[in-house]
């Protein structure tokens, strides 16, 4: 039997043998014993070698794109009339045709886009009232086309392939990191490596991957402090890092340095190059030694010295995706990171202990611990929490699937209430449960409503997880409110007060509107199909990259230069 050649024909250079025909020049006709003991030991290792590779090599079929079509794959398959109005039942009504088009999620990813690109093309984002380009300073004072970065996977998972070629173009010519910037390494990793991975895995466009690995050198040396935990922000010229000014005396943030696994693993992956794969475990190894108050991590964390800042710890803003990074880098490593599931383990159960509380009126909510205190106040940004606790019910301890299914789901239910209880049923930037007052916001600048996606986020994943009907109910109310109170002639703003009637602009379409909060809409009413959780995991902007062998995390780095390189021959 013949045995297939395990690297490509055209490359071998060993000599094609004819029966009877000598293999060796005409003056060595034959091999002493000792010669041929030698070459087939030889042999015999090298067939071990390739065989062993082949089974162990990085699993190509957790990366749709090289095993299957993507038209078969990742393309959302069109439901049949029958099937789009039954799914709608639940709303008591047949929703008809112009409404189903109003609903559409991706027409309202077509308008956002087009706005853009037509009046805020190349710059990060868009003002849609002014109709002209936006930045802020998370991307210092660069024009990077973050918009277009960040918006490239939903467009291309929506079918929105002309769009598609135009951001891909404009990458390939304008998208250049050598700039004199200052900015944030969080958001750049999260909005633009994690959308040029996405993007590279769901197309299979080389020029993703290499943008992404370009960008990812120019965030390196924001890690050269005395302990390794990065600066929250890096020059993307001079390589100088520094922190925000108003972080707990100079801190760097949990939220910031806990949020760079998952893309840094999948550059190692990607590259063979292992410094990524080193940083970030150099960051889980140096927070496992440290002691812990109440069991919870604390928001601030010192560079230089290693310490701890001010000992305020939130589910929220400043806390909220370094939990989440632990759970997903145990999802995408098929689930045999036990380290990090371990980890996220105990600070949930933490945090359920210090922070989860039921107010008077039945709701759940997740509180903020400050200097021993807990304030009873919830943020927008807390509501990705709902889906996260559902997307580690498998895997829970003790049996605890259930239970943190069911605390998925009153989380959702939680957020739904501050949706519910304003005049736009859009909700708040923070909420809080004391003085008779429960799921509403008190203060004025918590009032605000800039385009979110976390409450739509734990829709998603409840609905996932449940298939409960209520989930796309208010998925639909959502889109309903958005499309009535945020859409303008030039795009999507975000609004200053979701309990007035007649709200003002920000004049703000966020990127993360089109990363995430469009995306997980569409996801929400499409099949369980498109994009499988058993083999995609969504970084926290909501860019899906695909699941890990644990090989490739797990083996010695030796083991894993050989195997990148033999799958570079069998692609």
């Amino acid at each position: 039997m013949t045995t297939p050649a395990l690297l490509p024909l055209s490359g071998r250079r060993i000599p094609t043998l004819s029966p009877g025909a000598s293999s060796f020049p005409h003056h060595r006709a034959t091999l002493r014993l000792s010669e041929k003991f030698i070459l087939l030991l030889i042999l015999s290792a090298f067939i071990t070698l390739c065989f062993g590779a082949f089974f162990f090599l990085p699993d190509n079929s957790k990366h749709k794109r090289f095993d299957f079509g993507l038209e078969d794959v990742l393309i959302p398959h069109i439901e049949s009339e029958k099937e789009y109005v039954q799914s709608y039942k639940y709303l008591g009504t047949i929703i008809d045709d112009k409404l189903k088009f109003e609903a559409n999620c991706a027409a309202m990813m077509k308008h956002a886009w087009d706005s853009y690109r037509q009046y805020g093309w190349g710059h990060n984002e868009l003002k849609p009232i002014a109709k002209k380009g936006h930045s802020t300073n998370i991307f210092g004072n660069s024009q990077m086309g973050a918009t277009i970065v960040d918006a490239l996977d939903t467009l291309y998972i929506m079918g929105l392939h002309d769009e598609f070629k135009d951001a891909q173009e404009w990458i390939e010519q304008n998208l250049d990191f050598s700039v004199n910037a200052e900015v944030s390494v969080f958001e750049v990793n999260i909005r633009f490596i994690g959308g040029l991975l996405a993007a590279y895995y769901l197309s299979g466009q080389e020029v993703f991957k290499v943008k992404a690995v370009q960008l990812a050198e120019k965030l390196l040396p924001a890690f050269n402090t005395p302990t390794g935990i990065p600066w929250a922000m890096v020059n993307l010229k001079s390589g100088v890092g520094r922190n925000w000014g108003w972080a707990s005396a100079g801190s760097s943030i949990l939220a910031e340095f806990g949020t760079l696994h998952m893309e840094f693993v999948h550059l190692t992956y990607l590259t063979g190059n292992p410094a990524y794969y080193q940083k970030v475990m150099h960051i889980r190894k140096l927070l496992a030694k440290m002691d812990r108050p109440n069991g919870l991590y604390p928001n601030y964390l010192n560079p230089r010295t290693g310490r701890w800042g001010q000992h305020h710890t939130s589910v929220g803003g400043l806390g909220d995706s370094f939990y989440e990074y632990l759970l997903k880098a145990w999802l995408m490593s098929d689930k045999t990171d036990t380290e990090a599931r371990k980890t996220y383990d105990d600070a949930i159960e933490a945090i359920e202990r210090h922070l989860i509380r039921k107010s008077n009126g039945g709701l759940t909510f997740i509180g903020e611990w400050k200097n021993g205190h807990l304030e009873r106040k919830m943020g927008h940004l807390t509501c990705f929490a709902g889906g996260m606790f559902a997307l580690g019910a498998d895997g829970s301890p003790d049996d605890k699937a259930g239970h943190y299914l069911q605390l998925g789901a009153e989380i959702a239910h939680t957020c739904h209430e501050s949706y519910d209880r304003t005049v736009l049923k859009l909700g708040p930037e923070a909420f809080k449960f004391d003085s008779g007052l429960e799921a509403v916001a008190v203060r004025q600048n918590e009032k605000y409503y800039i385009l979110r996606p976390e409450v739509i986020e734990t829709y998603w994943y409840m609905w996932r997880f449940t298939h409960d009907p209520k989930y796309r109910q208010w998925g639909w109310e959502a889109v309903q409110a958005i499309d009535k109170y945020c859409r303008v002639s030039g795009g999507f703003s975000g609004v200053k007060d979701v309990y007035s009637s007649n709200p003002t602009y920000d004049d703000v379409q966020q990127s993360f509107f089109l990363a995430e909060t469009l995306k997980y809409l569409y996801l929400l009413f499409s099949s369980d199909e498109l994009l499988p959780l058993e083999n995609w995991v969504f970084n926290t902007e909501a860019h899906p990259l695909p699941v890990l062998m644990s090989f490739i995390l797990h083996s010695g780095w030796a083991g894993v230069w050989f195997c990148i390189t033999m799958n570079q021959h069998l692609k």
